[in-house]
C-alpha cells in the first residue's frame, strides 16, 4: 500500500492480521475441532482462575479492615483479573468475545459464511464453558471457594442475577454493560493486532488496562459470567432461569460491542477499495 493510502487507512494491517487469524480459526473449527475445543477450554480455565484470584483479593482486603480497605481491594482485584486476557493471548487460547470481532470482520469481507461463523463461535463458547466446568468441578472438591471467598463469589452472582430479576430497567442496564465490556476487550485487541505496538510489554499493558476497566467499573462479560455461574452453581445452586436470561442479554451486548462497534466499524473504515472506488466515481469527468 502506498504512503498516501496507509495514511488514509491506517488500520489495514489490523484487518489483514484479523483475516489471517480467521483462516486459522476456521480451519481448526473444522478438521481440528477437538484441538480448537481444547484451546477454548483453556481460556475458560484461565478466566476462572483469575476470577477466583480477584475474589480472593476482595475477601482478604475486606477481612483486613472493610470500608476503605474493601474499596482498595476492588482496585487490586480488578488489576489481578486484568492479566486474564494476557494469559489467554500468549497461551494461544480461544476466547468467544474476541472471536466475535474476528468473525464479524470476516463476514464483512466475505471470507466466511454465516453458518461457519456460527460454528466458530458456538464451538468456542462450548469450549470456554467446558473449561469453566472443569475448574468448577475441581473447586467443588476443594475448600478454595469456601469462607469469605465463597461469600464474595455468591454476592457477585446475586448482583448479576438481580439485573434480570428487575425487569426492563435491569435488562437495559445489563445490556449496556455488556456492550461496553466487549468494546473494551476488542479495543485492546485492535491495539495488539494493528502492528503499531511492537513490544510485548506494551501489548500486555493494553490488555491488562482494558480488562481492569471492565472488571472495576462492572461491565458484563459472557464467558466470565458463564464460568462464575458454573462455579457458584455447583457449590450452592443457582436460579437457572435468571442465569440463562443474564447470559442471553450479555451475549447479545458483547456481540454488539465487539462484533459491530469494533469489528464492522473498523472493517468499513479501512475498506480502501470501497472508499477509493467511490471517490473515483465521484471525480470521474462527465462527457
Amino acid at each position: 500500500m502506498t504512503d498516501a493510502k496507509s495514511q488514509l487507512f491506517p488500520g489495514t494491517q489490523f484487518i489483514s492480521t484479523v483475516l489471517d487469524a480467521l483462516e486459522t480459526k476456521t480451519a481448526m473449527s473444522g478438521a481440528l475441532a477437538r484441538v480448537y475445543l481444547m484451546r477454548a477450554a483453556m481460556a475458560g480455565v484461565i478466566i476462572g482462575i483469575l476470577y477466583l484470584a480477584d475474589f480472593a483479593v476482595l475477601a482478604v482486603f475486606s477481612e483486613v479492615g472493610g470500608g476503605s480497605f474493601a474499596a482498595l481491594g476492588r482496585i487490586v482485584g480488578a488489576l489481578v483479573f486484568g492479566f486474564a486476557l494476557v494469559f489467554i493471548y500468549y497461551s494461544k487460547s480461544e476466547l468467544l468475545t474476541s472471536n466475535m470481532m474476528i468473525v464479524s470482520i470476516g463476514r464483512y469481507y466475505k471470507r466466511i459464511t454465516v453458518l461457519r461463523s456460527l460454528r466458530v463461535l458456538g464451538l468456542c463458547y462450548l469450549g470456554n464453558f467446558l473449561g469453566g466446568l472443569a475448574l468448577a468441578l475441581l473447586l467443588w472438591g476443594s475448600t478454595l471457594a469456601d469462607g469469605a471467598v465463597g461469600d464474595e463469589l455468591t454476592a457477585a452472582v446475586d448482583h448479576k442475577l438481580e439485573y434480570v430479576a428487575e425487569g426492563l430497567t435491569g435488562w437495559g442496564d445489563l445490556f449496556v454493560r455488556a456492550i461496553l465490556c466487549n468494546f473494551m476487550i476488542n479495543l485492546a485487541m485492535l491495539l495488539v493486532y494493528n502492528g503499531t505496538i511492537k513490544e510485548d510489554l506494551m501489548k500486555s499493558v493494553a490488555m491488562i488496562v482494558s480488562v481492569f476497566i471492565f472488571a472495576f467499573i462492572g461491565f458484563e462479560h459472557s464467558v466470565a459470567n458463564t464460568v462464575v455461574f458454573t462455579m457458584v452453581g455447583l457449590q450452592d445452586g443457582i436460579d437457572l432461569g435468571l442465569a440463562f436470561g443474564n447470559l442471553a442479554i450479555v451475549l447479545a451486548g458483547n456481540f454488539i460491542g465487539g462484533g459491530l462497534l469494533i469489528g464492522i466499524y473498523y472493517a468499513y473504515a479501512n475498506d480502501a477499495r470501497k472508499h477509493l472506488d467511490r471517490r473515483s466515481r465521484r471525480q470521474r469527468p462527465v462527457d
